[in-house]
C-alpha cells in the first residue's frame, strides 16, 4: 500500500457515503445477534473457520482465471464466448430451477446474515461467477465474493461450534480479504458492515485468510511486493514492476 494513496482514498469514500445519503441510498447494515466473547475456544474456531475461508478464497480465484482461459482456448471468437457463457448460465439456472445465483445475490447474502444458507449455495455461486467472468461478461467480483463468504461461514461455522450469523459476517469479510489481498480495507469493511460488533475476531480472520490465501487474487495486474509468511522482497522482478507503475 502507498501511504500517499490513504489521503484521496479516505476523501473519496467521505464525499462517497454523504453523496448517497443525499441521495437518499441507504447504508448496508448487518445486525449480528449472537457473538461469542474473546477467549481461547473462539479464537481457535475462528482460527480453522478463517483456515478453511483462505482455501475457499483460492478455489474461487483459481475458477475465475481457468474458466476465462478455458473459454479462450475453446473459443478465440469474444461473441462466441459470450453466447456460450449466457447459454450455460440460462442452462444452469433452468435445471436448478432457481434464480438464487444470478444477479449481485443480495437477498441470499441476507438470509445467510440472518443464519440460513443452503450447504452448496456457495460452490454453485462460484461455478455462476466464472462462467458468466469467464465468458466476457462484467458485473464485478466484489459482492460474489460477499455472497461465497456469508454463505460458506453460514454453514461450515456452526459445524465448528460458532454461532451462524457471526460465523457469516467471518466468512463474507474473510473471503473478500483473501480474493483481493486488502487487508486493512477488509477489517474496516468489517466495522462498517456491522458497526464494529465482533471485530477482534472477524480481524482475526481477516488476517488469517490473508496471510494463507498465498498470492492468488481476482485481479492479474495486482503486484505483490513483500512475502505474506516472509518479512522479505517477493524478487527483484516484482520492485521493478512496482518502479515501473509510479513513473
Amino acid at each position: 500500500m502507498y501511504c500517499a494513496a490513504l489521503v484521496p482514498c479516505a476523501i473519496a469514500s467521505v464525499l462517497a457515503a454523504q453523496l448517497a445519503g443525499w441521495l437518499g441510498a441507504a447504508r448496508t447494515q448487518f445486525t449480528i445477534s449472537e457473538i461469542p466473547a474473546v477467549g481461547i475456544i473462539p479464537i481457535l474456531q475462528v482460527l480453522l473457520l478463517a483456515a478453511l475461508c483462505a482455501a475457499v478464497s483460492i478455489l474461487f480465484c483459481a475458477a475465475l482465471k481457468g474458466a476465462s482461459q478455458a473459454y479462450r482456448r475453446l473459443l478465440p471468437n469474444q461473441y462466441a464466448r459470450a453466447a456460450a457463457g449466457g447459454g450455460i448460465v440460462v442452462l444452469l439456472a433452468f435445471l436448478l430451477q432457481t434464480g438464487d445465483y444470478l444477479g449481485a445475490g443480495v437477498p441470499v447474502i441476507q438470509q445467510a446474515m440472518a443464519g440460513q444458507a443452503e450447504p452448496e449455495a456457495f460452490a454453485l455461486k462460484i461455478v455462476f461467477t466464472a462462467v458468466t467472468i469467464g465468458a466476457g461478461f462484467k458485473g464485478g467480483e466484489i459482492v460474489p465474493s460477499f455472497f461465497v463468504g456469508a454463505t460458506f461461514g453460514c454453514v461450515v461455522g456452526p459445524l465448528l461450534g460458532l454461532p451462524a450469523e457471526f460465523a457469516a459476517a467471518v466468512g463474507l469479510v474473510s473471503i473478500f480479504c483473501g480474493a483481493t489481498n486488502v487487508l486493512i480495507p477488509s477489517i474496516l469493511l468489517g466495522f462498517e458492515l456491522f458497526s464494529g460488533a465482533g471485530l477482534e475476531l472477524i480481524a482475526l480472520g481477516c488476517g488469517i485468510c490473508f496471510m494463507l490465501s498465498g498470492h492468488h487474487g481476482l485481479y492479474s495486474s495486482q503486484t505483490f511486493v513483500t512475502n505474506k509468511l516472509r518479512s522479505e522482497y517477493m524478487s527483484h522482478k516484482c520492485r521493478v514492476k512496482v518502479k515501473k507503475a509510479e513513473k
